[in-house]
């Protein structure tokens, strides 16, 4: 009899061992993938297979078994990112962007994922606060929440991840003020290694900690425009002898700014307008290296234009508007070889206006509305545009000239030639491939550039070597890009609708979908050095086989869970 009973009792063993083995239960990672499927609508088709590791599902990447990396960017997932996330222990890459319909906090139970190196959240729907416990990912090297809805503070928790050389927390509702560590906590302060603080577009207030800054930092990109900052800008800034992108603009920064920014030889763009700085404008004829300045609306005290006017030789873009300049605009700005734009409007100049006989090849624009010129010498070496409506010059010798009209505030703006495929027309749902000339489902978006050494549009060559860029470091055949609209938004950033086409056919494949994704988003692809740092936005893709239903493409299976 015991002997009959032990039989039984191994049948049930083996029946229960081959039925996880079936479903693919066989350890904690199938169990967290499977609680995740259930909890998703829209999952890739291939998650209705057993074994997400053997078959395997689209966007998993497995070593013995376990899961190290989940790629799904732009699938159209929609749900939320429950605790189950946290039993994928051995995850170092978790991609989940550009998926708007996962929605809801972020689960404390990321902190778990101790081996993750690469957390890429952006462009979705999340809501609610940073968790504290992604301070636990000592391996993190690169952070993207950006572009979501969070909301709260900075956890100072994030001063822990000392690999990180990412972070970018741009785009969102966060509010408070920077946390500096002390001898109990830590802070914003103690990541020496890294290179990138996008923390603009926010709601963030209170002064910039001076010790937010040091010598040892290693910083290239400060993001902190677009927010609700207000006291002085530090000094300490001007010790990070690295930074190569100073953005400061459009906050409630006050007093003058510090004269060692002007040791910050590597900067090309600087942008500290519509702040409330005050004091003299300041000299930056140390920054040899500077493409872009805007110090536009501010309260700095009257002056003539100050001596870097005619000594930044790499200037591109020269704005300081809303200002107290009086006096003659010197003309050696005109002559710079790579000036492209001079936007002095609503100052007080008001000697004679002369450009002089050398200027330079790439000027376009050069406006000075509303100033105080009432004499011109025009020169028969510039034939691009010279607004000076607004001054007294207006009124009397040059009143009918082009020069006193308000300018096209439509200009014509760039797109991809499609003169090679005639009349041809797409349905709605496509678009033509410049390559081919045949219609597809592209992969499309809007890439977001928060620092251009450049203003002016009219060049086709900077869109042509942006077109190249992305078809040969995204592995895309040649000519297979599309831009178009290109603009400078309210934002101060240049912004670009994206579209790329399958190499072979009319779909891309959702492998391709996510590695296209992943490029994007973890800042693989890499675009020419003067478009400077970007952040892209991915549209719902369209993948064969999926319906349009409520601005997301679905295909009707794929997870039972909800967003509600």
């Amino acid at each position: 009899m015991a002997a009959l009973e032990f039989f039984f009792f191994f049948l049930v063993l083996l029946f229960s061992a081959g039925t996880q083995g079936i479903l693919g239960f066989t350890n904690p990672d199938d169990r967290a993938l499977q609680s995740l499927k259930d909890q998703w609508k829209n999952t890739p088709p291939s998650w209705e297979k057993s074994d997400p590791c053997g078959t395997p599902w689209d966007g998993i990447t497995c070593n013995n078994s376990r899961v190290t990396a989940m790629g799904l960017s732009t699938m159209g997932l929609q749900g939320r990112l429950e605790a189950d996330i946290g039993e994928l222990t051995e995850l170092r890459s978790l991609d989940l962007s550009f998926n708007p319909g996962l929605i809801g906090s972020l689960t404390p139970n990321l902190g778990n994922l101790e081996k993750l190196n690469i957390l890429i959240l952006a462009g979705c729907g999340f809501t609610g606060q940073i968790p504290d416990e992604l301070g636990n990912l000592s391996e993190l090297t690169f952070l993207a929440l950006n572009s979501n809805n969070l909301t709260g503070p900075i956890p100072p928790s994030l001063g822990k991840l000392s690999n990180l050389y990412w972070l970018d927390l741009a785009d969102n509702k966060l509010s408070g003020s920077f946390s500096i560590s002390t001898s109990t906590s830590p802070g914003l302060d103690q990541l020496l290694k890294a290179k990138h603080f996008h923390f603009n577009k926010n709601q963030l207030s209170g002064s910039i900690p001076r010790n937010l800054f040091s010598s040892g930092m290693e910083l290239i990109h400060v993001l902190f425009d677009g927010n609700k900052l207000s006291g002085a800008i530090p000094d300490t800034l001007g010790l990070v002898q690295t930074l190569e992108v100073l953005r400061l603009d459009r906050n409630s920064l006050a007093g003058p700014v510090p004269s060692n920014l002007n040791n910050l030889t590597n900067v090309n763009e600087l942008n500290l307008a519509h702040n409330q700085l005050t004091g003299t404008v300041p000299n930056l004829t140390g920054m040899d290296h500077l493409s872009y300045v805007d110090l536009s609306n501010n309260s700095f005290e009257a002056s003539e234009a100050p001596a870097w006017f005619s000594t930044l030789t790499t200037l591109t873009t020269l704005i300081l508007e809303q200002g107290s300049l009086y006096g003659s605009v010197p003309q050696k700005v005109f002559s710079f070889p790579n000036i492209e734009q001079v936007k002095l409007k609503d100052n007080s100049f008001n000697d004679t206006f002369s450009m002089g006989d050398s200027i330079g090849g790439s000027l376009q624009l050069v406006d000075l509305q509303n100033n105080q010129i009432s004499s011109v010498t025009l020169s028969s070496g510039y034939t691009n545009s010279l607004v000076l409506v607004g001054n007294p010059v207006c009124n009397t010798s040059l009143s009918n000239t082009a020069y006193c009209q308000n300018p096209d505030e439509n200009p014509k703006t760039y797109a991809t030639n499609l003169a090679n495929c005639g009349n041809k027309l797409c349905s709605p749902d496509k678009k033509l491939n410049p390559q081919s000339c045949e219609c597809a489902y592209a992969y499309e978006g809007t890439l977001y550039f928060r620092g251009p050494s450049f203003r002016e549009l009219s060049d086709s060559n900077i869109f042509h070597s942006l077109e190249s860029s992305l078809w040969n470091k995204l592995n895309l055949t040649p000519g297979s890009v599309f831009l178009e609209n290109p603009f400078f938004n309210i934002n101060d950033y240049l912004q670009i609708q994206l579209a790329l086409f399958p190499p072979t056919g009319k779909y891309f494949n959702r492998s391709e979908v996510a590695r296209i994704g992943f490029a994007m988003s973890n800042q693989t692809y890499k675009p020419p050095p003067q478009f400077g740092p970007y952040y892209f936005i991915a549209s719902p893709y369209h993948f064969q086989g999926t319906t349009l239903q409520g601005g997301l493409y679905t295909s009707g299976g794929g997870g039972g869970g909800s967003c509600n």
